[in-house]
């Protein structure tokens, strides 16, 4: 059996933010009976990543990453992600309107948060390959685009079972797709980008680094 270690200070730090700041997410929700079917999940995904950081040591960058997507997951959940004042923040803060700006016709946090599934992803996933498996940093980038094509598909497949089980108007709240029918394969899309931008970022930094 292998060494038993406990994350890095920094490392507890931010999976305890991120555990705090789904709990903290839950309070007056808006959508009381939905957001916590978004964000208890993240409880258990802290909780494993503790897990398997005490097994796998990591670089606290790729916790770093991890926790990020959590954060902005865990964010989007409280507003099940359809309704995120995202217009209101900017509005408050003196910005431009994103919607404007960008020519959004619905609220795209979701469309974010699944990029950042792939941008913030690749980075934990090939550091483990390459550190506990022992894969070249290509192969185990590349092992890591391949995950994130497969995660975000089988995400899209539990989100349209959950569908089909749940009660319709939860359902549809639930699933975040606000009438768009090719919902599902440009969230796909965007994991899919988000990990390649990701996986050539890590590309440069290794030349960089090298030279």
């Amino acid at each position: 059996m292998g060494q038993v270690l406990s994350p890095n200070r920094t490392q507890a730090v931010l999976l305890g933010l991120t555990a705090l700041w789904a709990l903290v997410s839950l309070i007056d929700s808006p959508y009381p009976s939905l957001a916590p079917l978004q964000n208890l999940p993240t409880l258990v995904i802290v909780a494993g990543l503790w897990l398997a950081l005490r097994r796998w040591p990591m670089p606290t960058s790729a916790v770093a990453c991890a926790c990020l997507f959590l954060w902005l997951h865990t964010l989007g959940g409280r507003y099940i992600y359809s309704f995120v004042p995202y217009e209101d923040w900017a509005r408050a803060l003196g910005l431009p309107s994103p919607a404007a700006t960008l020519g959004l016709q619905r609220n795209s946090w979701d469309r974010l948060v699944h990029f950042s599934f792939g941008a913030c992803w690749v980075h934990p996933i090939s550091a483990w390959l390459a550190r506990h498996r022992k894969l070249s940093l290509s192969l185990a980038t590349y092992i890591a685009v391949e995950f994130v094509l497969a995660g975000s598909a089988i995400y899209e497949i539990f989100e349209w079972l959950l569908t089909v089980f749940m009660a319709g108007p939860d359902a549809l709240a639930y699933n975040g797709q606000q009438g768009d029918p090719w919902d599902p394969q440009k969230d796909m899309a965007l994991a899919g980008i988000g990990a390649v931008a990701a996986a050539g970022f890590l590309r440069l930094r290794t030349r960089l680094t090298a030279s």
